[in-house]
């Protein structure tokens, strides 16, 4: 498992019972997880004076209860600062486990020598092309929700990074990969977070299972004649790490040599030892 164990401004203090309990800088939460089946013991007196607690509805969704909840607050992790707040459907916009990408990423960029364009698609609010930008990337950031984009950026300023060469795409990542191609234009890494599940602009239905691989082929034509790495990752239940593992190396190894490794994203608990599931993630390297 790879874990997420440097972050000082997030930490999972416990979990248990189909919850955790999480400090968010000053901000105490928690939040409904599904990994987490196991029975807690509650000791932790977070789980009585967390300020916010995300409640879920047996009709589906769910709501937040929050006691003096910011609207919205900002974490660090090393030298990037990020926007956090309640979102529907439990989320905060950040995903904490991601940090091990993003120190992967930047460890990458820059040692590469050399200028390094990086495709960010599926990019939410802009984790990992914020943590590639300050290694020094040109990025090109990809998302169809005009909100995130916008949090994307607010998240670049506020690690002084607005200047930096990131190129903000509201678009169907499909359509803009497709159109990249036609383009001539290619990059040097891809990062990928498809949802498990969602509709295009058109209606277009996305599921995960029927449409990364060809989705992954798609993208594999954009890379340079020199690509650096791909990360993809992958939130649906019950698939594999390996599958992803699988996939890069057909679509990626095959063609360029390098490195394919995969392996489920974890983060440490405080109170018992233990790590949290959280995702799974596979990356080709070339190196």
């Amino acid at each position: 498992m790879w874990i997420a164990d440097g972050w000082k401004d997030y930490e999972l203090l416990d979990c248990g019972g189909g919850e955790k309990l999480e400090r968010w800088g000053q901000q105490i939460l928690v939040r409904p997880d599904p990994q987490a089946i196991w029975e807690s013991k509650r000791e932790n007196p977070g789980w009585k004076r967390a300020q916010g607690r995300y409640f879920r509805s047996s009709e589906g969704g769910g709501h937040w209860e929050k006691d003096k909840l910011p609207e919205q607050w900002r974490v660090k992790y090393r030298d990037l600062t990020f926007n956090v707040k309640p979102m529907n459907f439990k989320h905060t916009g950040l995903f904490p486990e991601q940090a091990v990408n993003w120190d992967f990423a930047r460890e990458k960029i820059k040692a590469a020598g050399r200028p390094i364009r990086v495709l960010n698609l599926f990019a939410y609010t802009g984790g990992a092309t914020v943590a590639c930008a300050a290694a020094g990337a040109q990025v090109c950031h990809v998302d169809a929700a005009k909100g995130m984009v916008s949090w994307a950026r607010e998240n670049a300023k506020a690690s002084a990074l607005e200047d930096a060469p990131i190129r903000w795409i509201i678009d169907d990542c499909g359509k803009f990969v497709e159109r990249e191609i036609r383009r001539g234009k290619s990059y040097d890494a891809i990062i990928l977070d498809p949802p498990s599940y969602g509709r295009g602009p058109g209606g277009e239905v996305w599921k995960l299972e029927d449409n990364l691989f060809p989705f992954l082929k798609l993208c594999a034509q954009v890379l340079s004649d020199k690509p650096l790495f791909v990360i993809l990752n992958s939130y649906t239940t019950g698939l594999a790490p390996s599958v992803l593992g699988y996939m890069l190396h057909l679509l990626i190894a095959e063609k360029y040599g390098g490195k394919v490794t995969w392996d489920e994203l974890g983060l440490p608990v405080t109170d018992t030892g233990l790590c949290l599931p959280c995702g799974s993630t596979g990356r080709w390297c070339s190196e």
